[in-house]
């Protein structure tokens, strides 16, 4: 009785982490990986709150039916619209830069999280996804930049010391 009880509990779970997964306003494509798995490739949309001209696209595996999704992960980041000096000078420069992203990939503590990183030296942003659960001895991540030449923030940085 108590296993049946407990078959129940856990089903429940599990079905309603998949409802909740299939109610995401950010996803802009859901490729499947086959007729006999139960994992997809989700694709998701992610505009950055703080310079609104860049978009991100962020591509990862989502395992339905199980308690983690994998960490691997792809971005593509790409100048969609305006980009201001006054955006850039509102956001973190420092060398480990601004959360503006995270997602839950785990119900054991692991996240997928993207991180804006000012690079003055190439006045370029740089957007890194990244797990933070190391998985087979590596701790997976993906890189995007995005050059702020030809927009209005470009030579409004001041140079680096030593540049």
């Amino acid at each position: 009785m108590l296993h049946r009880t407990r078959l129940k509990a856990g089903l429940a779970i599990v079905l309603a982490a998949t409802a909740l997964s299939a109610c995401n306003d950010d996803e802009v494509g859901d490729v499947s990986l086959g007729l006999f798995t139960t994992k997809d490739i989700k694709i998701e949309i992610l505009q950055d709150p703080e310079v609104p001209g860049v978009t991100c696209h962020i591509s990862s595996i989502e395992a339905n039916l199980q308690f983690s999704d994998p960490s691997d992960m792809s971005i593509a980041c790409r100048q969609t619209g305006e980009i201001t000096a006054e955006m850039i000078a509102a956001i973190d420069k420092s060398k480990s830069g601004d959360i503006v992203f995270r997602k839950s990939k785990s119900v054991f503590f692991k996240t997928l999280k993207i991180r804006r990183v000012l690079d003055q030296q190439s006045q370029s942003l740089m957007y890194i996804a990244y797990s933070t659960k190391e998985t087979s001895g590596s701790y997976k991540h993906s890189l995007s930049t995005v050059p702020l030449w030809g927009t209005k923030a470009y030579g409004a940085l001041a140079k680096p010391e030593g540049s």
